[in-house]
């Protein structure tokens, strides 16, 4: 019988509709298509992208937007948001509107076109949780801005559309709706129960064991007890903490360690398969939050959003999140 289940942050409804449940060797995943030709992230093309604001690795003495990085992060070409101007917010009526003013970076997390993020060494991988960190913590310094929002799209049917491995960073003059949500669910929760609600959540699992994929002595990957896809999974820290930005060099090589075992067995149990993931974090200058936890959120694209899903703002998933923890955790790397 199908069943529903509630996230206990959002009480956002999720439907698990055992009777469609599937295996991982039942998704079918097209293979990727490369088309080669000019990459305009490739060392040698450094002219070809806007001015870098951060770069690591490359050898003193040479001149910035040069070869010899390691990791570069420059302006997107194409951005959603343009950096210069004013917010100046108006009303119309009951219609509310601003310039769109904020900032849209591309972090290129390796200098090797056919690099795939989850196959990357581990001291390559580390710096691009350092490169999120360090924008954002450089543009808070924008008083413009309330939200940094940091995702990567894996995949055609994700949204990438370049081949060269990169992630983004988009700086917001407004608080998404999702994060909101989150930092009021967690804050009624924090009312009613004195306790955050992550933390319960982590410690839950951890004593349950049987939605817990992977874990290490600071970070633990969990896939959520109403997950809107099949395989969707959050990291988080075990210890409480409402910041990405507050994590030092240790932290950061226990993530990469996590992130890089958890994108390994998603990708043995579907090879190739499309993902999603994005941070979040608390508000930008905001101080440390007792009710809100940071992390991370992998989502697979293996199902698709159709007329139910927007109409009653609902998500069908196939297959219960105990199920794919169990593939997850068999699979050999």
């Amino acid at each position: 019988m199908p069943e529903l289940r509630k996230d206990p942050i959002l009480g956002r409804w999720i439907i698990i509709a055992k009777e469609r449940s599937k295996r991982p060797t039942d998704f079918v995943v097209e293979s990727p298509v490369t088309k080669g030709g000019f990459c305009p992230l490739c060392p040698g093309n450094e002219k070809t992208t806007p001015d870098e604001v951060l770069v690591y690795g490359r050898p003193p003495g040479m001149g910035g937007n040069s070869p010899g990085w390691k990791l570069r992060v420059v302006p997107n070409k194409y951005p959603a948001l343009v950096i210069e101007g004013n917010i100046d917010k108006q009303g119309e009526g009951l219609y509310d509107r601003m310039n769109g003013i904020g900032a849209h970076e591309v972090v290129v997390e390796s200098p090797n076109h056919d690099d795939r993020f989850a196959f990357l060494p581990h001291e390559q991988m580390i710096l691009t949780f350092r490169a999120f960190r360090d924008r954002i913590r450089d543009l808070s310094r924008d008083d413009r801005f309330l939200y940094v929002m940091v995702f990567k799209n894996y995949g055609k049917a994700a949204g990438a559309s370049l081949e060269h491995s990169h992630s983004q960073l988009v700086a917001l003059p407004v608080l998404p709706r999702m994060i909101v949500s989150e930092l009021e669910g967690s804050l009624s929760y924090y009312k009613y129960k004195d306790r955050c609600i992550f933390c319960d959540i982590i410690r839950q699992e951890i004593q349950q064991d049987i939605r817990l994929v992977c874990e290490n002595d600071k970070f633990v990957t969990l896939a959520p007890f109403a997950p809107r896809t099949p395989f969707e999974m959050w990291i988080m820290p075990r210890n409480h903490n409402s910041s990405y930005t507050d994590q030092d060099d240790e932290s950061m090589a226990a993530l990469t360690n996590i992130f890089s075992e958890t994108l390994r067995r998603l990708d043995a149990c579907i090879p190739g398969v499309p993902y999603n993931f994005v941070l979040h974090t608390q508000p930008l200058r905001s101080q440390p939050l007792d009710h809100y936890h940071w992390h991370f959120e992998i989502v697979p694209k293996l199902t698709s959003i159709a007329g139910f899903e927007w109409g009653t703002g609902f998500y069908i998933n196939p297959m219960p999140p105990e199920d794919t923890c169990r593939y997850l955790r068999e699979v050999k790397l």
